[in-house]
């Protein structure tokens, strides 16, 4: 296949947080890709303790400025971009007074999970899609990382399916070990729609809603998954199989980037 248009978004991505296997992975993807000849574009979450002034972030105005309305309240949507010099590589940040600015990943700082977790999934899928749009660059594969983008493969079958920057996307969703502990609300599903959705158009969550519930759905609306880490839950790759999306197993993380591209191309 001749190059393609890649979107990474990944809850994490080195240096702008301390280093994780995910963080590392996703900072060395986007570069090896783009080196194989592809247009790539990078998103991730602004998470509280990123240092702006050390990481050269601003904000960028044309991008900005729209609220998205969840469970009845807006919510403001502030993107800042941000170049790794060395990759050629700009990464855009979605950040949010409410969910983002002054407050960490899964955790406060006493270890305490977030309650709006979920809340936070609606926001940042939302907020990266609605961005690409005003972007109008339209990705041939959008590869997701991390459970802050589980509703991106949803949305994108869904709300956005007619879109012209995504009616010719493929999704891909990477699998990590569990991320969370504390179950989503029950009025998970009831929240999540957007734009024309119909309640059915999310379908159901196994109860309670856990870190496993919330990665099946993501499998559900992806047209691949690759498992990034020894320790993923087998059940998961196996409940892909079980509905004929096509699986790249073993540990993602140590394998060369045109096996990644491979299976970009396969799907």
């Amino acid at each position: 296949m001749s190059e393609k248009k890649i979107l990474i978004i990944a809850d994490q991505i080195s240096p702008f947080v301390a280093q994780s296997p995910m963080a590392d992975y996703c900072r060395q993807l986007p570069q090896s890709i783009q080196e194989l000849g592809n247009d790539i574009r990078t998103f991730m979450p602004k998470w509280g303790n990123i240092n702006e002034r050390r990481n050269q972030l601003h904000e960028v105005i044309r991008l900005s400025g729209m609220n998205l309305i969840i469970d009845d309240t807006d919510h403001p949507l502030i993107i800042k971009v941000a170049s790794l010099q060395s990759a050629r590589i700009q990464v855009y940040f979605i950040d949010n007074e409410d969910y983002f600015q002054n407050r960490l990943q899964v955790t406060d700082k006493e270890g305490v999970e977030y309650e709006d977790n979920d809340e936070r999934t609606i926001f940042f899928a939302r907020g990266v899609l609605e961005t690409v749009k005003k972007l109008r660059w339209n990705p041939d594969i959008i590869h997701c990382h991390g459970w802050l983008s589980a509703l991106i493969p949803l949305y994108i079958k869904t709300a956005y399916r007619e879109e012209p920057a995504f009616r010719d996307s493929k999704v891909v969703y990477s699998l990590y070990d569990k991320a969370f502990n504390r179950n989503f609300s029950e009025r998970y599903p009831e929240i999540i729609p957007n734009k024309d959705m119909q309640p059915g158009d999310v379908g159901t969550f196994d109860t309670p809603i856990d870190f496993n519930s919330v990665m099946k759905k993501a499998i559900d609306f992806s047209d691949g998954v690759i498992c990034n880490a020894p320790a993923v839950d087998a059940s998961l790759p196996a409940y892909a199989k079980q509905k004929g999306i096509p699986v790249l197993e073993g540990d993602a993380s140590t394998m060369a980037a045109d096996v990644i591209n491979d299976f970009y191309n396969k799907i």
